[in-house]
């Protein structure tokens, strides 16, 4: 590819050199001959730094925002956007080839998703997913390190899709990805907003900003499909410039309506409303969250071009979603849920839906993670605590911060009200003591690790599965009874 087919749509200043590409990158340790580097700004390093550097190692050019004075420089208004719409150009614009569906918001993003797959799938089509869990390419399943992958990774997937002959593809659009433009260059023919809620404002700095990152996503979508019972949802439809779906549970006047929800341990049953167009839907998770992600689902579908009978039929035949609200097999008298929730609004919701179907105590293991937002640790805490009938602060992922430090954040709200605790900052040590002291009817919800089967600790990642740690728990605590 020459650089004039590269930068097609990106607006340059000054004259373009010739020049054949073979990679682009934004990492000027992986430049090599017949490379571009696009001098991105981070938080601790300026790409702009290392940009003659880059030609010495035969970079075919520099794409920058500023005069370096460099021969083979390309002068753009913002590097960021100008690699993705050239990493689009770079794998020959797959997106055209696809319909793409993105979901944005605090919580729900993944199950969502999710949601949306199986409701494609079930429908016929060929779906290719990228996300939190993990990304999938009709079949084949591939893994996640980011929520929304860098923009040179994201269109080589999207490549990958088309080829393998992927008509959708439904993505997770996460608030650093919107801000750092990671999506420059895409198009999507529906976006969702699911909610928002306090979280990784050690990054945005305040909840407009993290708002406004968010926003961005409905400036690159044909159709907005939005949470009208989310206040940011109702700012998100004000001066929208494209049509929209709302949905609600609370409001008649939505586009998309829930009505006779009922919950129970294995699901929810409710009725989908849509004008005067009346669906009785099942659903295999439980919780007013679960039926606002279903309704998030199927507005992305319809939006679509999916017919309603078959978004219902795909959400009754959906089975749950890995680390969201997930029962695990125990053999036991009492129930143990892992589930992702890790924000004061995600902790909330998950701990009122336990306790509108649990017969025994709701016992709630959970921590704060290290290295992020400090302000909502206490606020966690006072959640738990008023909602849960026991509680065990452990740790999370406390990376480099000292675990007591982030328990003693948190123990403030715990104490605010008089739920009995305990605190076990070692979380192996702590589900262990969470599982042999549970009692008969129990619901033990393993709250903010959910699908993660690693701990980030000041001195590494170790394998940390919660699904594989509790049968390994309960097998030995077996073995240890019929010992004795």
């Amino acid at each position: 590819m020459t650089l004039r087919e590269l930068l097609r749509d990106v607006e340059v200043y000054g004259p373009l050199p010739e020049g054949e590409v073979s990679a682009l990158t934004g990492d000027s340790r992986q430049v090599e001959p017949g490379s571009v580097f696009f001098c991105i700004a981070g938080t601790r390093t300026d790409g702009h730094d290392h940009a003659a550097g880059a030609l010495k190692k035969g970079a075919a050019a520099i794409v920058c925002e500023r005069d370096l004075g460099l021969e083979r420089q390309i002068l753009v208004d913002s590097t960021r956007a100008a690699l993705g719409i050239c990493a689009s150009n770079f794998f020959g614009r797959p997106t055209e080839k696809l319909k793409l569906i993105g979901i944005t918001g605090t919580n729900g993003k993944t199950t969502t998703t999710y949601l949306v797959k199986h409701i494609l799938e079930a429908a016929g089509k060929t779906v290719g997913l990228i996300g939190t869990i993990r990304n999938e390419i009709a079949d084949v399943t591939l893994p996640a390190k980011y929520t929304t992958p860098d923009p040179v990774g994201l269109h080589a997937m999207f490549a990958r899709m088309a080829q393998a002959g992927c008509e959708y593809v439904v993505m997770e659009a996460s608030s650093h990805a919107l801000d750092q433009q990671r999506l420059a260059g895409v198009r999507f023919a529906a976006a969702a907003f699911t909610n928002l809620t306090q979280d990784h404002l050690d990054y945005h700095g305040s909840m407009e900003a993290y708002f406004a990152a968010k926003r961005k996503l409905f400036d690159i979508c044909d159709v907005a499909v939005v949470n009208a019972d989310d206040e940011y949802g109702r700012r998100v439809i004000e001066g929208l410039g494209c049509p929209h779906i709302s949905f609600s549970q609370e409001s008649g006047g939505a586009d998309l309506t829930a009505h006779d929800v009922h919950f129970t341990a294995k699901g929810s049953r409710f009725v989908l409303m849509r004008c005067n167009d009346l669906h009785r839907v099942t659903l295999r998770m439980p919780g007013y969250f679960s039926v606002s992600n279903a309704l998030a689902a199927a507005g992305c579908c319809l939006a679509t071009g999916i017919e309603m009978q078959a978004v219902v039929e795909g959400l009754a035949s959906c089975p749950g979603v890995p680390g969201r609200i997930e029962i695990l097999p125990t053999d036991t008298p009492y129930t143990v849920i892992r589930d992702y929730a890790h924000s004061p609004d995600g902790l909330q919701k998950i701990l009122e839906t336990l306790k509108e179907f649990a017969t025994g105590r709701v016992v709630c293991l959970f921590g704060a993670a290290g290295n992020r937002d400090r302000a909502k640790r206490p606020i966690m805490g006072e959640i738990v605590s008023r909602l849960a009938d026991f509680v065990i602060l452990t740790s999370d992922n406390p990376r480099d911060e000292d675990q007591m430090r982030i328990i003693e954040d948190v123990l403030p709200g715990v104490k605010k009200h008089k739920t009995p605790y305990e605190v076990i900052p070692d979380r192996f040590a702590a589900i262990e003591w969470g599982l042999q002291n549970a009692r008969p009817d129990d619901i033990l919800l393993l709250a903010g690790k959910g699908h993660e089967d690693y701990q980030v600790l000041h001195y590494g990642t170790i394998n940390f599965d919660e699904k594989v740690i509790v049968a390994q728990l309960l097998s030995e605590m077996k073995g240890k009874g019929a010992s004795e």
